[in-house]
């Protein structure tokens, strides 16, 4: 199978982040970037769609979850890197703060498995989380209880 060619500029993605009762939701990706490790349900954005729609999309593509009032909040770098350390791909991550409404994380499209993770023990779950993770979402849980204040 040839291998695809490398794209000139990033991609666009988003990823959705949703705090509930104190755990946030994380996916273990299933593809490249960081095949195998644990981060936000996310993905690419589709021509025509907004930030907002990609990230319920993708939500609910790799959770079964539904959530509401997608918040922009910060932009992150995933680079892809080849076995010989060449980059393969560049995305442009736009993560989303989205209100949880309804379901229980179910594993689908690109996510080996979904759960709820505690925020307060994120670092010693053991878990191999992808780069820049847990600070992502203290941030995301930081905007939730500015806005409730």
């Amino acid at each position: 199978m040839p291998t695809p060619p490398t794209p000139d500029r990033p991609i666009a993605a988003t990823i959705a982040v949703v705090i509930r009762d104190g755990q946030v939701l994380l996916v273990r990706r299933a593809n490249p970037p960081d095949a195998g490790r644990w981060g936000f349900p996310g993905g690419k954005i589709e021509r025509g769609e907004t930030l907002a729609q990609a990230a319920l999309r993708e939500l609910k593509e790799e959770t079964g979850i539904s959530a509401t009032e997608p918040r922009i909040f910060t932009a992150l770098d995933a680079f892809d890197h080849g076995p010989g350390g060449d980059l393969r791909r560049h995305f442009i991550l736009v993560a989303a703060l989205c209100r949880w409404t309804a379901g229980e994380p179910v594993a689908g499209d690109d996510a080996l498995e979904a759960r709820w993770i505690d925020l307060d023990s994120i670092h010693d779950t053991g878990l191999a989380l992808s780069l820049d993770v847990a600070e992502v979402a203290a941030q995301a849980a930081a905007l939730m209880q500015t806005a409730q204040a």
